[in-house]
């Protein structure tokens, strides 16, 4: 149980659990672990994100975060949306589509 504990503290030092709520292009969503990015929390999403530094989310703002974590952020692993790590990222917030 210690290593399992210890396994994960230092994991994520070095990869985000990155979930994408479901949108017209990915209807089923999606949950990526990646390796880390500059300015990305251990678990977040594009929503979260652009809450965080723009104050709010926009379409513009998803799309540039997508675009970013798509193009520099290696997928490591590929899993189904879980709505419940989508909550944990945004601190319980919803943001319709």
């Amino acid at each position: 149980m210690g290593a399992l504990l210890l396994a994960l503290i230092i994991g994520a030092q070095f990869i985000t659990i990155f979930v994408v709520q479901p949108i017209g292009a990915l209807p089923e969503g999606r949950t990526v672990v990646i390796a880390r990015l500059t300015k990305l929390n251990f678990i977040d999403s594009a929503d979260a994100f652009c809450d965080r530094t723009m104050g709010g989310v926009s379409l513009l703002c998803q799309a540039a975060v997508l675009g970013k974590v798509t193009k520099e952020g290696p997928i490591l692993l590929r899993l189904p949306y879980s709505a419940t790590l989508y909550q944990i990222s945004t601190g319980g917030k919803h943001y319709d589509r």
